[in-house]
């Protein structure tokens, strides 16, 4: 009887890993909203090339950079949750997949998303120090600076103790 019981509780909580499913298709509909987005900001961008400065085009192309960027992490993350708590993603039944989105470890998926959120604050400090001109705040230029360099000190440590844990 209480075997049968520590059987019915293990298969309850090796169920309960599809309680995760309908986070990651919802995490699909922001990346269909992104698109839309990203579609809308190019053909606002395209309507406005001839009237824009260079500044502002600049800034509107990094705009769309980020949106792709933030799609990427999206990507990583449900792919990442996917094959971590669903179901395992065999490579030699997706040849045509592209190597990184199948067997991603846990120290791998760390330093992905942290990159992808450090290269994103860079581009946003990019963006930021580009209209310079209309944000003259001391106080946020430093914080648009120190942002992106927070997660790149992060990285850095996460992978010297992924690498003092592996020897």
């Amino acid at each position: 009887m209480r075997q049968q019981a520590g059987r019915g509780i293990e298969a309850a909580v090796y169920f309960s890993r599809w309680l995760v499913a309908p986070f990651l298709l919802g995490l699909l509909c922001c990346v269909i909203m992104i698109i839309f987005r990203f579609f809308a900001d190019l053909y606002q961008l395209a309507v406005e090339v001839l009237s824009t400065t260079w500044h502002d085009l600049v800034v509107g192309i990094l705009d769309l950079i980020d949106l792709a960027l933030v799609a990427n992490l999206i990507l990583i993350v449900i792919f990442s949750s996917y094959e971590s708590y669903i179901r395992r993603i065999d490579p030699a039944d997706r040849t045509d997949w592209p190597p990184g989105l199948t067997n991603v470890d846990f120290g791998t998926l760390k330093q992905r998303l942290l990159g992808s959120i450090a290269v994103i604050a860079a581009v946003d400090s990019l963006a930021w120090y580009l209209d310079l001109e209309k944000f003259s705040d001391p106080a946020k230029l430093g914080w648009a600076i120190g942002f992106p360099l927070m997660f790149v000190v992060a990285m850095v440590m996460l992978a010297i103790a992924d690498r003092l844990g592996r020897d």
